[in-house]
C-alpha cells in the first residue's frame, strides 16, 4: 500500500515527496494538470529552501542553473535613478527550473509524477485514506497529503475553512516575456510619479523576463486582462524606451491580495501544505519558500510516524503545532512587507528592496 499520497507537483509535494522517498516511504505524486508548466511563477529561493534542498540533493543543481545575487535598476517617469545589488544568500531561477529538477530527482528515487489525475473525493478512516479520483479509480494510502495551491481541491474535499480576505480587483498582471535589447544584467523596475509602474526580471537559463505590472485601466475604469498587447502598453508609458518591443508572451496570469489561513493543518489522516494552507502577499518572496519549509517538516512527521505507529498521534499532532504559527506569522508579515513596497516606490531609487527584510 502507498504511505502517503501526494496531491499536487508543484515545489511543496514535489520537495515532500523526494524527503519521503529518501526515508524509504513509498509515496505517489497526482497532478491534475496533463504535463509539467514552463512559467516562472515563484522565481526565489531562500537560504532556508536551499538548507532543505541540500538534504535532498539537489542544491547543487539549483545553484548550476539559477543566479545569486541580483542588481535592481530602477527608474522613476522613464529616468535611472538608482542600482541596488541584492545577495541575501538566496537563489533565482524560475519555477518550472525548480520542479524540473526536484521531477528528475524523485524520479532517481524510483518515483514519477502522475498527470491528469484530479482527486474528486476524500474518505478516511482509522486505517487509512482514500481518494476518488475523477477518471472512476480509487487509491488507498495511509496518509494524504494536500500540496495543491491556494484553490486547493483537498482543502474543500476535507471542508476545512480556508480564513482570511480576498480583495476583488487584480492588484497586479503577470507573464513571461521576451524584450530584445533589454539588458538582461539588471531587474528593471520603473515607476511614475501618476502611480503604477512595470518590473522585468531576467531568468536564468532563458531568453525571457518575468514581468510584473500594476493593470491597466479600461475606459469604465476596470482592470484589463493581461495580454501581451496590454503589457506593451503598460510598458510604454512607464519605461519610455520605444525601442524595446515585447514578444512571446508565453504565461499570462492575474494576481489579487489574498490573506488567508486554514483553520487547521490536519485532519485526521490528511495535511495541508504550502498554499493549501495559506497564501498571502508576494512582498519578500516567501510564498514557496514557505511551502518548501512546511513540506520539509511534515515529511519528518509522517516518517516518524511510519517507523513508530504507536506513537502516531503525539507524532502527527506536531505538524500543526509547529507549522500553523509559521503560516500565521508569515501571514501578518507579508502584509507589512508589501503596505512598505508600495508606499517605497512613490519615491525615486526605491524598489522592491524595501520588502526584502522583515520589520
Amino acid at each position: 500500500m502507498t504511505d502517503v499520497l501526494i496531491a499536487g507537483s508543484g515545489p511543496t509535494g514535489l520537495t515532500l515527496a523526494c524527503a519521503l522517498a529518501l526515508r524509504g516511504a513509498a509515496v505517489r505524486v497526482l497532478e491534475q494538470r496533463p504535463a509539467p508548466h514552463r512559467e516562472s511563477r515563484g522565481k526565489g529561493l531562500r537560504p532556508s529552501s536551499l538548507e532543505v534542498f541540500e538534504t535532498l540533493g539537489v542544491a547543487s543543481a539549483v545553484r548550476a542553473i539559477g543566479s545569486q545575487g541580483v542588481t535592481l535598476r530602477k527608474y522613476f517617469d522613464g529616468k535611472q535613478i538608482a542600482d541596488t545589488t541584492v545577495d541575501d544568500g538566496g537563489v533565482l531561477l524560475g519555477q518550472w527550473q525548480t520542479e524540473q529538477i526536484l521531477r528528475d530527482r524523485l524520479a532517481e528515487l524510483g518515483v514519477r509524477v502522475e498527470y491528469d489525475s484530479r482527486i474528486v473525493a476524500v474518505d478516511q478512516d482509522a486505517t487509512g485514506v482514500r481518494a476518488g479520483l475523477a477518471d472512476g479509480s480509487e487509491v488507498t494510502a495511509g496518509y494524504l497529503a494536500g500540496c495543491d495551491g491556494g484553490r486547493s481541491t483537498t482543502r474543500g474535499l476535507l471542508g476545512i475553512p480556508f480564513e482570511g480576505s480576498t480583495r476583488g480587483e487584480p492588484a497586479m498582471v503577470l507573464g513571461d516575456v521576451r524584450a530584445p535589447g533589454l539588458s538582461r544584467d539588471f531587474w528593471h523596475q520603473w515607476f511614475t510619479s501618476e502611480g503604477g509602474g512595470i518590473l522585468l526580471c531576467p531568468m536564468p537559463g532563458t531568453d525571457s523576463f518575468q514581468l510584473q505590472a500594476a493593470p491597466e485601466a479600461d475606459e469604465r475604469g476596470g482592470h484589463v486582462p493581461p495580454s501581451l498587447e496590454s503589457f506593451q502598453r503598460i510598458f510604454d508609458r512607464c519605461a519610455r524606451m520605444p525601442g524595446i518591443r515585447l514578444a512571446d508572451a508565453t504565461w499570462l496570469s492575474s494576481w489579487r491580495i489574498n490573506v488567508r489561513v486554514a483553520a487547521r493543518m490536519r485532519e485526521g489522516r490528511a495535511f495541508l501544505v504550502g498554499d493549501a494552507a495559506h497564501v498571502h502577499p508576494i512582498a519578500g518572496g516567501l510564498g514557496m519558500n514557505t511551502g518548501i519549509e512546511d513540506a520539509a517538516a511534515l515529511a519528518l512527521t509522517l516518517a516518524a510516524a511510519l517507523g513508530d505507529p504507536d506513537r502516531r498521534e503525539d507524532v502527527l499532532d506536531g505538524y500543526e503545532a509547529e507549522r500553523l504559527p509559521v503560516a500565521l506569522d508569515v501571514v501578518a508579515d507579508t502584509a507589512r512587507r508589501y503596505d512598505r513596497v508600495v508606499d517605497a516606490v512613490r519615491t525615486p531609487g526605491r524598489g522592491t528592496e524595501a520588502g526584502l527584510v522583515r520589520e
